[in-house]
């Protein structure tokens, strides 16, 4: 359903590292780096999608988190939410909630969340029962 996701952020640098040290986790690689440009991008491959990009915003301002916003990354299993957190919170994120189940939403969904360095909100989660 969607092509790519694109999130401002105010110090490119350290929001490449950021987001390298989660999407490591996730199995997911930086597929774009173009720092002259204010864009890095990650992906399983440059004509994969979904694709999920940073970027200094093109108008110059600083960037601005969304009041309802959350970007949800999909993990293979519960420990891979684990370590997300885990990664997110070591790299200086803030913990929105710990991971663990949310059966409000089904009985299955293992979830965290946390904010990045911007604030913007994330979500790592695990649709499938435990292995």
């Amino acid at each position: 359903m969607l092509s790519h996701v694109t999130i401002g952020v105010g110090d490119l640098g350290r929001a490449r590292a950021f987001y390298d040290a989660l999407m490591q986790v996730l199995g997911i690689g930086r597929i774009v780096d173009e720092p002259e440009h204010g864009l890095v991008g990650y992906g399983h491959g440059p004509q994969a999608a979904p694709q999920f990009y940073l970027c200094r915003p093109l108008d110059g301002q600083p960037p601005s988190v969304g009041n309802g916003q959350t970007f949800a990354f999909l993990a293979n299993d519960r420990t891979t939410v684990d370590r997300f957190h885990a990664r997110a919170l070591a790299a200086g994120g803030r913990c929105e909630g710990a991971p663990g189940l949310r059966p409000h939403y089904h009985p299955d969904y293992y979830g965290t969340y946390v904010r990045d360095l911007d604030g913007h909100k994330l979500c790592c989660v695990c649709h499938l029962p435990p292995a």
